[in-house]
């Protein structure tokens, strides 16, 4: 019996939230090696990416940029521990980050998306557009918005057995209700 692969695209921009995102996918494919990893880096053609400035963003360039990713990622998973080998596909390509993931994610046939939220205001998701908002909406699967967490960590209390002695049984009360009365039914009556 094949097992069947769940086709997962992450969107990676060498940001805290796409790392936040990308450390949520291989968490899953880790638990679950019938994940198989698409991490795509849409990459601007005319800025390209700012960990590794240039003036021409080209195919060259776009190359590097997946070394970067792969290399990034190997190192990632080097010490986690996973049932099964983790599969994962690197894809750098040159245009609007919104269009080239939900590309990659028609072209795969994804089942989710992994995307981080940069956390911008309202004005600024008003006035510029947000990459992850857009995602969530036109997306034609689910979409997992991720993001650091900034809850305190809380000690919750533990549950304990409650040793007592075990109650009797006690059958549920029997009613019908006709002619506007509620009628007690004796006990012997089914339940029905």
């Amino acid at each position: 019996m094949s097992t069947q692969h769940v086709q997962v695209v992450i969107a990676y921009d060498f940001s805290p939230s796409a790392e936040q995102a990308l450390a949520r996918a291989i968490d899953v494919a880790c638990r679950a090696p019938q994940h198989v990893l698409h991490v795509v880096a849409a990459v601007d053609a005319r800025r390209g990416f700012p960990i590794i400035p240039t003036h021409q963003v080209d195919y060259v360039y776009a190359e590097k940029i997946q070394g970067m990713i792969v290399d990034h990622i190997k190192k990632t998973l080097g010490d986690r521990p996973s049932r099964d080998a983790v599969e994962f596909y690197v894809h750098a390509r040159i245009g609007h980050p919104v269009d080239e993931i939900l590309e990659l994610a028609r072209e795969v046939g994804a089942d989710l998306i992994f995307i981080g939220s940069h956390g911008a205001s309202a004005l600024e998701r008003l006035m510029l557009g947000s990459v992850s908002e857009r995602i969530v909406r036109e997306a034609k699967c689910p979409v997992m918005v991720t993001r650091a967490k900034t809850y305190d960590d809380i000690e919750l209390f533990k549950i304990v057995a409650n040793e007592h002695e075990p109650k009797r049984y006690t059958p549920p009360h029997r009613f019908s209700y006709q002619g506007r009365q509620g009628l007690t039914r004796p006990n012997d009556w089914p339940i029905s």
